[in-house]
């Protein structure tokens, strides 16, 4: 008896440490496997970067105005603050704002999502908030990318939200950098560059 007592225990304490491992190989609520969305071959979260690390709670939330190759949001800097003695070819890793297993597309992926032949857009309003939709032709899945406006770099305010939509790529453009556009019903989404001084909007995409 004492040894069918000592077996249970050994095959109950193995249940016990299976399951935790299990859990602990589980992904994460935020994950890309649990909320990632398949667009022309590229998987984009639904939603915005708010504070470092942190997904906003709902897609057409704006989130934080990111710097451009900067992790935070509560330093923002003028223009003539910024320091450009340093200037990587792109967003370096250690100053991801995005959650785990997320980062900042590069201009490739962000040319991806503007790619009519496959993906299609419009502009429209998400719970009174204005933006684009980005629709995958074969799938009919889905972004919304929230008009969410800028932080202008010379006088630190915010501007022209519900109007212009402003999203950072990882790429540079020697001190400039490159970023989707949007500014209304008047301009199709397309890729620009930009000051990498100016504070725009991150929609991450999977490692």
């Amino acid at each position: 008896m004492k040894k069918l007592n000592l077996f249970l225990v050994v095959v109950l304490l193995a249940t016990v440490i299976f399951t935790a491992c299990d859990k602990d190989n589980e992904p994460s609520e935020n994950s890309p496997e649990k909320i990632g969305i398949l667009i022309n071959g590229v998987i984009w979260s639904p939603y915005n970067v708010g504070v470092t690390s942190k997904f906003v709670s709902n897609p057409e939330d704006f989130g934080g105005y990111y710097q451009w190759n900067r992790k935070d949001t509560t330093d923002f800097v003028l223009y003539d603050a910024y320091n450009q003695s340093y200037e990587p070819s792109s967003w370096l890793s250690n100053n991801n704002p995005c959650p785990k297993d997320w980062r900042v597309p590069t201009l490739d992926e962000l040319n991806k999502l503007l790619d009519t032949e496959k993906v299609t857009s419009e502009w429209t309003t998400e719970n009174n908030i204005n933006g684009y939709r980005f629709v995958d032709k074969s799938s009919g899945k889905s972004i919304f990318l929230p008009a969410a406006g800028y932080i202008n770099c010379y006088s630190g305010f915010l501007g022209d939200v519900g109007y212009y939509g402003n999203y950072w790529s990882s790429t540079s453009d020697g001190t400039n950098a490159h970023l989707l556009d949007f500014q209304g019903t008047d301009v199709r989404p397309y890729c620009t560059i930009g000051y990498r001084e100016g504070g725009f909007s991150v929609r991450p995409v999977s490692k």
